[in-house]
């Protein structure tokens, strides 16, 4: 039976906006207070969908998540009716207010971890929400999250969607940008990589910045998601990169089938790691990029690696990398390199992001990988597929809706929460979604 890798790209929300949230992550840090383009930031993620939808490849969409978050606030103390809620928020604890505006869900290669049914002891392609507890602004995403995963994934005769972990240190868990799936044909079974920061027990730690996920987190969702074990491999990035704005693997690391794209210092024991891939993984091709060539600051400054590994139909791979890439000369210069090398990649494609990118995440971190065969992929809901009808849909959708410019002390006026709210309210009709938001209920 045919199988396919699907994109499932998470679509930016209305409060997208430049707070400097997520310590360890040199992008966000860096544009921080700058004046954001909701607008703008939405419709690059659809030109990038849209593109790769018309190319061939299989490519969906996730919703975002209601923004401002008004129960976080009211969890944190405040009352009143919604719009009072957020004003006072906003006069006494305007970084709180933030943090519960952010539009982070745009980043679902965090929402989950996917494992498809060629994998799984039940057959069923099993999918387990993150629960994102490093941080304050995503760690509420989970029950919105898993509340619109099964309204994508709605068939339980194929799908399994598990809620996140408990919300402490020792689970701390990052969904998809940790994991990696190596194999031949999508539909037969491969090797799953779980990459994890920090063992609880284990004496190897960053020091500048937080090892955001940990093994015990990648332990228990392999169980969740029910893999065979004979087709696991856990490790540890590289506490010396996390100190260097590594904050997640798919910051020095992407995958696709036989062949894993990463930097030569990306993990702990990597000859090791390498070798297991080697002997597990048939026609494994590492591409490991040389430091000498391109240093650890290029890769996060230009998020080389926060890219996507496409498989061709003639079997070839195209490596989809944001702007900042082809900017960057030496990257570049190396990148074409890669091209005239002995491996399967032979075609680059450039995106403009930098919206995304801005606020600290690249393509890889705009999308869901999730394998699918011919009737898993017929059981998903068929409004969030990319087509013509969609993408016109949507476009009309972000115009009426959107902002095209956002700033901090903008979250502060109740108008926003009515606009987010109208604006959701409609999405979940063009996408067949049902009641998914808290303001719906």
């Amino acid at each position: 039976m045919n199988a396919w890798e699907v994109n499932f790209d998470g679509l930016v929300g209305l409060t997208h906006h430049y707070a400097g949230l997520s310590f360890g992550n040199e992008a966000s840090t860096k544009h921080r207070f700058q004046v954001s383009n909701p607008q703008l930031a939405a419709k690059q993620g659809l030109l990038k969908m849209k593109a790769l939808a018309d190319a061939g490849f299989k490519q969906a969409v996730i919703p975002p998540q209601e923004r401002p978050n008004v129960a976080l606030l009211r969890q944190i103390g405040f009352s009143g009716t919604d719009e009072q809620v957020v004003e006072k928020a906003a006069s006494q604890v305007p970084h709180l207010l933030s943090a519960a505006s952010s539009a982070s869900s745009m980043w679902v290669a965090n929402a989950a971890t996917v494992a498809p049914s060629a994998d799984t002891l039940d057959g069923r392609v099993h999918l387990t929400v993150a629960n994102l507890n490093n941080k304050f602004h995503r760690a509420s995403e989970a029950p919105t999250t898993e509340a619109l995963l099964r309204a994508i994934f709605r068939d339980e005769h194929h799908f399994s969607v598990h809620r996140a972990l408990p919300q402490v240190a020792m689970f701390g868990d990052e969904g998809a940008a940790n994991h990696n799936r190596f194999g031949g044909d999508y539909g037969q079974p491969g090797v799953q990589l779980f990459v994890y920061g920090r063992d609880e027990h284990g004496e190897q730690r960053p020091q500048r910045y937080p090892a955001r996920q940990t093994l015990e987190a990648s332990q228990a969702v392999a169980r969740l998601n029910r893999v065979n074990p004979h087709q696991l491999i856990f490790a540890q990035q590289n506490p010396a990169v996390i100190d260097k704005g590594v904050f997640h693997n798919d910051v020095i690391a992407v995958s696709n089938r036989q062949v894993l794209f990463c930097h030569e210092q990306a993990f702990v024991d990597q000859s090791g790691l390498l070798a297991k891939l080697l002997a597990r993984v048939p026609g494994f091709t590492p591409v490991v990029v040389p430091a000498a060539r391109v240093s650890v600051e290029d890769a996060v400054a230009t998020y080389l690696f926060n890219s996507q590994l496409l498989s061709k139909p003639d079997g070839s791979m195209m490596l989809v990398l944001p702007k900042e890439s082809q900017q960057h000369e030496g990257v570049w210069r190396y990148l074409n390199e890669v091209l005239a090398q002995d491996n399967p990649i032979n075609e680059l494609k450039v995106f403009d992001l930098r919206e995304s990118m801005a606020n600290g995440g690249g393509p890889a971190c705009l999308r869901l990988r999730v394998v699918l065969n011919e009737r898993e992929l017929a059981a998903v809901n068929p409004a969030v597929l990319m087509n013509d009808t969609l993408f016109n849909a949507l476009n009309d959708w972000v115009d009426r809706h959107y902002r095209d410019r956002l700033t901090q002390a903008d979250l502060a006026d109740p108008q926003l929460l009515r606009e987010g709210r109208e604006a959701l309210d409609r999405l979940t009709q063009i996408l067949n979604l049902g009641s998914v938001y808290p303001f719906q209920r």
